[in-house]
């Protein structure tokens, strides 16, 4: 599945975040930025392990619908942080003044980054190697 090689691929590049210069506000808003796309990889690649499992929730177009359904199909989707990491993203629009960027930062790197990698972790242990499915 190409969607969990960018998915991979991003984590790979959003998780050394942490060694970067978090005063610079460019750094700030390039792992905003990064943090953006990974989420996004992140409920489509769910949307799709939910297709190949045959659910009906994979045929909606809605992050919050298919955090929801992966929710009650994987048991390492924690709900919470996901849910979270969508109303994040839905607030990053409306992100202007530059604390509210570093707590969002420092929100990608406590809880969003250690989901996205777990996610990683526990599809691997569960399609193992199979690239017809990831």
């Amino acid at each position: 599945m190409k969607k969990f090689e960018n998915f991979t691929s991003n984590l790979a590049v959003l998780s050394k975040a942490n060694s970067e210069d978090l005063e610079n506000e460019f750094i700030i808003s390039g792992i905003i930025d990064k943090y953006f796309i990974q989420f996004e990889l992140g409920w489509k690649v769910l949307k799709e392990l939910l297709k190949y499992e045959g659910h009906g929730a994979a045929n909606s177009g809605s992050p919050r619908e298919i955090i929801k359904a992966a929710y009650s199909v994987y048991d390492f989707i924690d709900e919470d942080v996901w849910l979270s990491m969508l109303k994040s993203r839905n607030d990053m629009t409306h992100i202007y003044d530059g604390n509210a960027a570093k707590e969002m930062v420092n929100l990608i790197l406590e809880k969003y980054i250690p989901e996205f990698s777990h996610m990683k972790d526990q599809i691997i242990s569960i399609y193992g190697g199979n690239s017809d499915i990831i």
